[in-house]
């Protein structure tokens, strides 16, 4: 596994693991073992997921010292404010069965996530939280944060994949030292992406597949990526992501895909944010 180091000094894992939408407890567990001994050490959860309790199973069967994962959670809109949010971190932290959490995010930009962020950087500063951040945060709303506190987010994760591919959010991520991480990296297999013809060529020359494409395009780029997938087959393929170096024609082929739009919906539409902010997890 290769590493990054994010602007408070804590090393990440370059890909990792995310389990959106693995609601039976079982399985979860069984998929983040699998995970694990296939060599991901970034586990990716949320609290809107379900599943921090079969994550926290999983970390506790698994032979691994703790010091050698990498686990992420994310706050809830419902959980924001200073106190509630402080809460439900804790309460994270019981359900995984953890004395310490790698990474903490805010889930959305909506609502009162200024307050939601200073609990965050007082869990950080306690030492229950290695580092913070936030997710879906686009440029105006990531630059609105940095410019209101003392401590940058860590990281921003944001969908990232070959049709929407986030140029403006890297450059402002970029700009203000904080890592930008890639969910939905397959577009949840939307638009033919796995048989996309253009990723399929240069899957060829380097004898790799269009989802090992795309995970060693984002990693060129900076982007951690996230691959969520339930079948151990696809866990070790793409985690084999580090043995190959797609060219710069090739790496300019991919951003010839770009097509500036969601392959889900945009945080920018109001009837988006009004059905997020209506969620209750």
């Amino acid at each position: 596994m290769e590493y990054i180091t994010l602007n408070n000094g804590i090393k990440m894992p370059a890909v990792g693991f995310g389990v959106f939408q693995i609601d039976d407890k079982e399985e979860c567990v069984r998929v983040v073992l699998d995970a694990i001994e296939s060599g991901y050490r970034l586990i990716d959860t949320a609290q809107s997921y379900g599943n921090e309790e079969a994550v926290g199973e999983a970390i506790k069967k698994t032979s691994l010292p703790r010091e050698e994962l990498f686990i992420t959670t994310k706050v809830w809109i419902s959980n924001y404010g200073y106190e509630n949010t402080k809460k439900s971190v804790e309460e994270s932290l019981r359900k995984m069965q953890l004395d310490y959490l790698d990474l903490v995010l805010l889930h959305q930009p909506f609502k009162d996530y200024h307050s939601a962020y200073k609990a965050l950087i007082d869990l950080y500063q306690e030492g229950k939280i290695k580092a913070i951040g936030v997710s879906n945060f686009y440029p105006d709303r990531l630059v609105d944060l940095c410019l209101d506190t003392k401590v940058i987010p860590a990281v921003n994760q944001v969908e990232v994949n070959p049709f929407h591919q986030q140029n403006k959010a890297l450059e402002y991520n970029n700009k203000y030292g904080v890592q930008l991480e890639a969910w939905a990296p397959f577009a949840e297999g939307k638009n033919g992406i796995f048989t996309n013809e253009v990723l399929s060529e240069i899957g060829k020359k380097y004898n790799k597949s269009n989802g090992q494409v795309i995970l060693r395009w984002l990693i060129q780029r900076g982007i951690v990526p996230l691959a969520k997938t339930v079948r151990k087959e696809r866990m070790l393929e793409n985690i084999d992501v580090f043995d190959f170096v797609l060219s710069q024609a090739d790496m300019q082929k991919i951003a010839a895909m770009n097509k500036d739009t969601s392959s889900f919906f945009s945080h920018y539409d109001p009837a988006v944010v009004e059905m997020i902010c209506g969620l209750k997890r």
